[in-house]
C-alpha cells in the first residue's frame, strides 16, 4: 500500500492535477488544497484552463488575481486573453525603448498579428505559472488545475522549449554584436551614423551612436537572460521529483483510460514525477442492477490501467449522490483522496 494523497500533497511545494476534460479534475485539485489548508497549511489552488470552472465550484467570483476561497486557501484563474494582452504590452513597451522610432509602426504590426498565433497564449500563461510559482512563500503548497490533457502537455514541455528559444536568441545577438562591431571598425567612425537620427535629417556623433547601440544590445541581452533564467528555474521546478508531482484524474472508461496512459508517458518524456492516478466516480456495485453492470464494465478499464501504469499508485473515489459544490462538497470527497492508494472502495 502506498500513502495517501493527501501526504503526497503535503509532502510536495507544487502539485499538478489533470487529465481528460470532464472527469471532475478541478474537484479533485480543489480537494486537495483544502484538505492541506485545513490542516495549516497556506495553499493556493491555480485554474489553467480557459474554460474555467474553479468559480462555479467554489460559488464565488475568482479571477485572475488570487481571491479567499477558505481560511489559508486562495484561489486564482490565469485569464490566457488578460495574460497574453500584459504579456504584449510588456514586449511592446521593451520593443519601443530598443528600436529606432521609424521601426515602431513595424513592431506594432507584427505584435498585433502575434496575439492570435500559435503558441502565444500558452506562452503568457507559461510566464504567469512561472510567475506564482515564483512567488510561492516558503511554506506555501501551490495545486495547478490544469487544462485538458492535449493542453497540459504542451503547456508542461514549453519551458524547455522557450529556453532554448531564449538560447537561440541570445547566441543570435552575441553573433550581430560582434558583426556589427565589426562592420563599424571596417567602415571607419566617421561613417558611423545614427539611423534614427537620418530619419529627422541630423547625425549625432559617432561615440554617442556606438554608446547607444552598446547600451541597446545590454538591455536586449539583460531581457533574454531574465527569460532565460525564468524558464530555466521553472523546467528545474517541473522536473525536481522531491518538490513537484503531477496526479492525473480519469474516470473507468475506454478513452479516459486510454489518454491517461498517453498522458503518463508525455509526462515521463518531460522529466516530471507522475505520483498517482485518481479513477473518478466508480460505480457502486450495490446499487441495482445497471450500476452493477456498469461497474463490471469499468474493472475492465481499470484492469487495463493497471496493467499499463503497473508502478502507479490509484485511488478509487466512488459516485457520489450530490454534486461535488462548495466546501462541504469537497470536505466529502477529501475524506476519498485521504484513503490508503491502492484501496478500491465500494461507493
Amino acid at each position: 500500500m502506498s500513502h495517501p494523497l493527501t501526504d503526497l500533497a503535503r509532502e510536495r511545494e507544487v502539485l499538478f492535477v489533470g487529465g481528460k476534460g470532464g472527469v471532475g479534475k478541478t474537484a479533485v485539485a480543489s480537494a486537495l488544497a483544502l484538505a492541506q489548508a485545513r490542516a495549516g497549511r497556506p495553499t493556493v489552488v491555480v485554474s489553467t484552463d480557459p474554460a474555467h470552472n474553479l468559480g462555479h465550484l467554489w460559488g464565488r467570483e475568482v479571477g485572475d488575481e488570487p481571491v479567499e476561497l477558505a481560511p489559508l486557501l486562495r484561489g486564482l484563474e490565469i485569464d490566457p486573453g488578460r495574460t497574453t494582452d500584459a504579456h504584449l504590452k510588456t514586449v511592446r513597451t521593451t520593443l519601443h525603448r530598443l528600436m529606432p522610432e521609424h521601426l515602431q509602426r513595424e513592431v506594432d504590426k507584427h505584435l498585433d498579428l502575434a496575439r492570435d498565433a500559435p503558441g502565444t497564449h500558452e506562452a503568457a500563461v507559461l510566464e504567469r505559472v512561472a510567475e506564482v510559482v515564483e512567488a510561492r512563500a516558503p511554506e506555501e503548497l501551490v495545486i495547478f488545475d490544469t487544462a485538458p490533457s492535449g493542453h497540459t502537455t504542451r503547456l508542461i514541455a514549453l519551458p524547455e522549449l522557450m529556453q532554448a528559444w531564449t538560447e537561440g536568441l541570445l547566441r543570435r545577438q552575441d553573433r550581430s554584436s560582434r558583426f556589427g562591431a565589426a562592420l563599424r571598425g571596417l567602415e571607419g567612425e566617421d561613417r558611423d551614423r545614427d539611423p534614427a537620427a537620418d530619419v529627422v535629417g541630423t547625425s549625432v556623433g559617432p561615440r554617442r551612436t556606438q554608446d547607444r547601440r552598446a547600451r541597446r544590445d545590454e538591455e536586449i541581452r539583460e531581457v533574454l537572460d531574465r527569460r532565460q533564467h525564468r524558464f530555466r528555474n521553472l523546467r528545474g521546478v517541473l522536473q525536481d521529483h522531491a518538490a513537484t508531482a503531477f496526479v492525473i484524474v480519469t474516470a473507468a472508461e475506454r478513452l479516459p483510460v486510454l489518454e491517461s496512459v498517453e498522458l503518463h508517458a508525455q509526462l515521463v518524456r518531460s522529466g516530471m514525477d507522475v505520483a498517482a492516478v485518481v479513477v473518478n466516480k466508480r460505480s457502486p456495485a450495490d446499487a441495482g442492477d445497471l450500476l452493477a453492470a456498469r461497474r463490471e464494465v469499468e474493472e475492465g478499464y481499470l484492469a487495463q490501467l493497471r496493467s499499463s501504469l503497473p508502478q502507479l499508485p490509484l485511488v478509487e473515489v466512488p459516485l457520489l449522490p450530490g454534486e461535488v459544490l462548495g466546501e462541504d462538497g469537497l470536505v466529502e470527497l477529501g475524506r476519498y483522496l485521504a484513503r490508503t492508494t491502492g484501496q478500491a472502495t465500494d461507493g
